[in-house]
């Protein structure tokens, strides 16, 4: 009897700890929440691209394409902004930057001959010129092995292939050697380089970029982009190999780093990085392109490597709301809080809208398009109704820029607003106000420390900072009152005899089911890439690479969780 009583005493322990944990997390949601920059050109629109993260003197640093500056943070939720205008060139693209001793080192691309600068003092923004380097490039990365040998890696074309070189760092960063042609794209035989969002734009070259490399228990991982960062489809790949400047050899579980669809699609050209607790990271490139083929944002995608070295980002469900934890984890599982998308194709009202810009759209979960109101005026109103009172918990709101002529940092206006709820439509509860908000950001990300049981939300309008007011995506999150959803027990699925590197799939609508996220890989219990698809029952995946053999899984997910598939089969 005692023996079971202190049985079940340690159990409630372990669930106290546990529940306790989950409730005192922080989580973020993609794309990242931070002050993207107003492009200085035509159209007016937001960017930011290309992310490098480094840690440097107790803090990462951010840098990313067209930005103006870069960032810092403490512990990757929080990024503070420094702006810099002559001592960096931040207006080029694909920045790159590097610890080495007690310095940080920075390049980015230059259609002239590029230079390294240097800074012992990145926070107060004090930087000069390192050396020049006798030759331009572009999307570079520098690298430090463990030894101290630092290397470069570039390119980014739809004919060259990926470069490298040894750099002496001791000696005005000359180049030692002789640079090397390491790595090149090969659509005819990985699916996932072929151009479009859907990898169907078979006509058309691919463009290889993006170079970032890691090590690994003694193994080299060069990363690279493909097929083009204005397609949904944009991912990383890698190549390994035993020396820094090869020979490389192509990793099957390629690409590493993808989400082709979702709220907001992409995760290319991207770093990986581990934080201060020694878990893995990786940053990367989401697509809006609506404005302009490089109106995009950033994501941060946990990664994990396996007992066999397959290196692979965890995008499954990763524009919703996502664990950071505050210790090394055991399992990546532990990051998924299990917060539910509560608002997908629910009904909605506004104060106006624009016949282009209707109703629905901020509840479609596409990025690319959004609903806009009539005007920027103060009063200027969206409301949502779940269908019935459900636990809230979180609540993201992505602004959407329609009608702007805005350009730069300087004199935007932050967005302010007001969050609301209700459970009859008739008394409404502030939920957040951010009425007198200062900062300029638009992806909103609210987490509500006491969760609200809530029937409608609605946001007002109190300033825009410029244009109509406009939301791409109302996203309301929490756990349903329903049932989770049956389980996909079957499916059909047939590989395209002409064409190995297409697939389709269906199945069976399932109960409570808003959803499926479509698992595979290269081995039963290595499903590490993912597909999600919405409402239809039904898709052909155009990214395999010609005659692998992969295995699927499907899961049902819906407003009250996930099912995850056990009608895993091998599709050869």
């Amino acid at each position: 009897m005692k023996k079971l009583l202190a049985a079940f005493i340690v159990l409630y322990l372990a669930i106290t700890v546990l529940v306790t944990q989950n409730s005192c997390a922080q989580t973020y949601c993609n794309p990242l929440n931070i002050s993207y920059r107003f492009c200085i050109d035509n159209p007016s629109r937001r960017e930011a691209a290309d992310p490098s993260v480094v840690w440097f003197r107790d803090r990462y640093y951010l840098f990313a394409s067209k930005s103006g500056g870069y960032w810092h943070s403490f512990d990757l939720l929080n990024w503070s902004f420094i702006k810099i205008d002559k001592q960096l060139p931040t207006e080029d693209y694909a920045p790159t930057a590097v610890a080495l001793n007690d310095t940080l080192y920075f390049l980015a691309s230059s259609s002239d001959l590029s230079a390294i600068y240097k800074s012992g003092d990145p926070l107060a923004a004090k930087w000069s010129i390192a050396a020049p380097l006798p030759m331009r490039v572009w999307d570079p990365n520098l690298y430090v092995d463990e030894d101290k040998r630092l290397y470069l890696y570039w390119g980014c074309s739809d004919v060259n292939p990926t470069l490298g070189v040894e750099l002496d760092y001791k000696n005005n960063f000359a180049i030692i050697g002789n640079q090397q042609g390491l790595i090149k794209g090969l659509p005819s035989v990985h699916g996932w380089e072929v151009m479009g969002d859907y990898n169907t734009l078979t006509q058309k070259t691919s463009w290889i970029e993006g170079s970032w490399m890691n090590k690994y228990k003694g193994k080299y991982y060069l990363q690279y982009a493909a097929p083009g960062t204005e397609y949904k489809c944009y991912g990383d790949g890698y190549y390994v190999s035993n020396n820094p400047l090869g020979p490389f050899t192509y990793a099957p579980n390629n690409p590493f780093s993808s989400k082709p669809e979702g709220f907001i699609a992409g995760a290319g050209h991207g770093s990986t990085f581990t934080d201060k607790y020694g878990n893995w990271w990786h940053i990367a490139t989401m697509s809006i392109s609506v404005k302009h083929m490089f109106e995009r944002r950033l994501g941060l995608f946990p990664v994990t490597i396996d007992a066999q070295g397959n290196m692979a980002a965890h995008t499954e469900f990763g524009d919703m709301p996502m664990i950071m934890p505050d210790h090394k984890y055991k399992d990546v599982s532990e990051l998924f809080p299990g917060w539910m998308l509560l608002s997908y194709k629910k009904n909605g009202e506004a104060s106006s809208s624009l016949s282009t810009n209707p109703v629905s759209f901020a509840f479609d979960e596409n990025v690319r398009d959004y609903w806009s109101a009539e005007t920027g005026n103060k009063g200027e109103w969206l409301s949502v109704d779940l269908g019935s009172v459900e636990k809230v918990k979180a609540v993201q709101i992505n602004f959407a820029e329609n009608n702007t002529q805005l350009f730069g940092r300087n004199d935007i206006q932050a967005q302010q607003y007001l969050l609301e709820y209700s459970t009859d439509k008739k008394k409404w509860t502030t939920l957040v106000d951010k009425t007198s908000n200062t900062e300029d950001l638009t992806h909103q990300y609210h987490v509500i420390s006491k969760p609200v049981m809530a029937r409608y939300l609605k946001v007002t309008n109190n300033r825009v900072p410029g244009g109509t007011f406009a939301i791409s995506g109302f996203r309301v999150f929490g756990s349903g009152s329903g049932s989770k959803p049956s389980k996909v027990t079957s499916f059909t699925h047939i590989r395209d005899a002409n064409n190995s590197r297409n697939i389709s799939l269906q199945w069976k609508k399932q109960k409570n089911a808003t959803g499926y996220m479509i698992r595979f890989g290269l081995e039963k219990d290595k499903l590490y890439r993912n597909y999600q698809v919405n409402s239809d029952t039904s898709v052909i995946i155009h990214s395999l690479d010609k005659d692998q053999k992969y295995w699927f899984a499907i899961d049902a997910f819906g407003e009250s969780g996930v099912t995850h598939g056990d009608a895993i089969e091998d599709i050869k």
